[in-house]
Formats: C-alpha cells, structure tokens, sequence
C-alpha cells in the first residue's frame, strides 16, 4: 500500500520536484486523507450500525468511506511506478511486489483475521479483505511491469471499462455455471462469495475480488509517469483527469445503460433518488463505482499539490506509513468498541467476539451505536495512532532496512 522508497518529505508541503529520489507530498496528504476516512467505516463495523443505510447519516457515513480502497489501491500502483525508477531494476522491483504481495496475503488470513475477530475460529471464518485483493494485485504486477508502461495502463482502462459486459449476460452465464456456482477461481477473480477449503476446511469469504481491482492499479502504475512532470501541470493534468472521470460517471449513472449491475432507477425503490444515485455497486467494484471514486480523488489530489501547513503535515504523517497505520487501526478500533460496551454495559458484549467484519450475526438488542458516539471514537482512535504513525514515519526515513518496507 503506497510507495516504499525510503525518502524525505518536504516539511513545508511545497510541491516538490517529481523525482524518483523524492517524496511527493500530494500523494502522501491523499494517502492520509484515505487512511483517516477509513476508520469511519471499521467503527461502524464495531457499532452495529448497517452498512449504507437506513438514514441520510448512516448512508453518507458509509458512502465517504467508498474512496478508500480506490485510493489505497491507485496510489499502490503509483508507489510501484516510482519505486521503479529509485531502484532502475525492474527484476529488482518484480521481486518485492512478488514477496511483498504475498506476505500481504499472509497477514490478512493470520494477524489481520484476528486483530478483526478476537477469535481464533479458523475453522469456520477466514476473510478475503482488501489487503488480500492488493496482495494478489501486487503478485500479478510482479509479471505486468516487465510489459511496456503504456501497455500496461491501457490493459488496466481496458479490464475497468469493460469488465461489467459480464452484467449483459447474468442469466446466461447462471445457467452456464449451474448449481455448482463458477468455481473458486472464478469466485476469487471475479464473482466473490464463500469458498470451502477442502472438504471439511473453512469457509473462504472473498469480498474483494481481483477484477476489476488490478485494472485499478495496473492504470495507478502507469499514472506514476505523471509524477515526473513539472508540479503545475500536474496538477492542471490531474484536476482534468478527476473532471472528466467524475463527468462520467454523472452520464453513465444517468443514462443507465451500462456500468453497474443495479441501476439508479432499480435503486430508487429501495430509496430517495439522490441517493440512488449514488448508490454504486462495490463488490465487484463497478465502472460507475470506480469513477465515482476516482475522479473526485484526482481533484483532491490536484488541489493537494499546493496545500501546506499543520494540518497538511498532521493528514500526511498517515499517508507515508498507511499499511502500518492498517494494521495497527482495526485492533485500536476493537478495543474501543470493547471499552464502550464495557462502560455502557457493565460487560464486554460477546458479540465483539463475532466474526467481524463479514459474519458476526445480528447486534444484541439495545447494542447498536448512535452516530455521534461512532464519530467520537473514530476520532479518538485516528488521535491515537498519530504519535506511533509520526515515530514509524521517522525511523523509514532515518533507517535502511529491508523489513521496513514490508510495512
């Protein structure tokens, strides 16, 4: 997750030169601010809360949070482009998106699954989560980067704008694929859903696929040559690019036509128009969904370039460290929710104990969060991890270390 280049950050947040021997600021501030949102959604997890709805407050609290994986997952590919070019060894870089990529995958089955659960329950939960999906994104990028940059960014537009052809054949595609459903593979790639290890091992919950995510980060990848022009027309390029993603998605989304599988007018019937609207599909993340995301994060980013200060400082202090802000994050957040149902209850609720995020079952009568109480944690947590994110920001750009950059 993000760049590994071992670099100094501008204090100042003037927007520094795009080399491969310096840190960007932009891209850290952009980091930080995805890092910050997502802990509003893994408090919600721990609330009881349901995911998007019913009310505005709940909708919007877990629409925010949409931006993230996009983000971590472009800005990945980026980090991998510019990482290239300090090391000037694409077997080099191979290498540590391969070995990286997989120790990725190996956290999220062992430390990560725990740190969301408080179980050891392996033999009926293993989660597929977004640090699974950019780990095997990573191994696939491993081989991508031997190909031509250019390619390899037009590889990436072509599986996000026309991996929803799918959508155009649902019904065959059920018949074709019968009562025994697409298979793991097709499951992991594409379709998602439980997979049984074995025949009595654990049930494998993919949420996040790897279509059309490595498309995400194979353009992310070659979007990294842009961080080697000039400042101000990168930021003029960027502010472009988010307009007319964000453009898009106002037309696809209107139209209706192609690009997710649930319409805005499907929609409507579940809710209020203008959140229909906005009510794009995630799992698989849709063209609708990516451009949704995408292009308000390149105008974030476009306007992040001049951005200086405190406040700057504080958001991208979490943007140069973010998987070691992840892993740190869901255990803090677990603990909280554990401290509040503590004071509000007397005890710690059982159902913290659950398989969260994907199979706790229903919250205990009279356990659910209001969201004043979900947002007041979520800023004590993102307070608390600011210390520790500074220290470990410090020693990567202080100290060469090879096991550094795995986190």
């Amino acid at each position: 997750m993000g760049s590994t280049a071992r670099v100094q950050v501008d204090s100042g947040f003037a927007a520094p030169a795009a080399t491969s021997l310096g840190r960007i600021a932009s891209l850290d501030i952009v980091r930080g601010i995805a890092m910050i949102l997502m802990a509003i959604d893994h408090v919600r997890v721990y609330s009881g809360l349901p995911a998007g709805g019913p009310t505005p407050g709940i909708f919007f609290t877990r629409w925010v949070t949409h931006f993230v994986a996009p983000t971590f997952v472009f800005l990945a590919g980026t980090g991998a482009y510019l990482l290239g070019k300090k090391l000037h060894d694409t077997r080099a870089l191979s290498r540590f998106l391969l070995t990286r990529g997989l120790w990725l995958v190996f956290l999220e089955l062992t430390v990560i699954r725990i740190a969301w659960t408080f179980n050891f329950d392996f033999s009926h939960y293993m989660l597929a989560g977004v640090i699974w999906m950019i780990g095997w994104c990573m191994v696939l990028m491993a081989a991508a980067v031997f190909l031509p940059t250019q390619v390899v960014g037009a590889i990436g537009i072509a599986i996000i704008a026309l991996h929803n052809v799918t959508d155009l054949f649902a019904g065959q595609l059920d018949k074709a694929f019968g009562d025994a459903g697409p298979g793991w593979l097709l499951q992991i790639l594409y379709f998602g859903g439980v997979i049984n290890l074995g025949s009595s091992g654990p049930p494998l919950f993919v949420l996040f696929v790897i279509v059309p995510w490595i498309g995400v980060m194979m353009v992310g990848y070659a979007f990294g040559r842009s961080m080697e022009i000039d400042a101000s027309r990168r930021q003029k390029l960027n502010l472009w690019i988010g307009l007319g993603l964000t453009a898009l998605f106002v037309c696809l989304r209107f139209v209706g036509v192609y690009g997710d599988p649930r319409s805005w007018a499907e929609a409507t019937t579940r809710m209020p128009s203008y959140l229909a609207f906005l009510a794009t599909s995630k799992y698989p993340a849709s063209l609708e969904f990516l451009c949704m995301t995408l292009g308000p994060m390149l105008i974030v980013l476009s306007f992040a370039e001049r951005w200086r200060g405190r406040v700057a400082d504080v958001i991208a202090t979490y943007g140069r460290v973010p998987f070691f802000y992840y892993l740190l994050h869901i255990p803090l957040i677990h603990v909280s929710a554990c401290i509040v149902s503590l004071a509000r209850e007397g005890h710690v609720d059982p159902w913290l104990f659950g398989n969260h995020p994907m199979n706790p079952g229903p919250a205990p009568a009279g356990y659910v969060w209001s969201l004043s109480l979900l947002y007041l944690v979520f800023a004590i947590c993102v307070a608390l991890l600011y210390a520790p994110c500074k220290w470990f920001a410090r020693l990567k750009a202080e100290k060469r270390s090879t096991w550094l950059s795995y986190l």
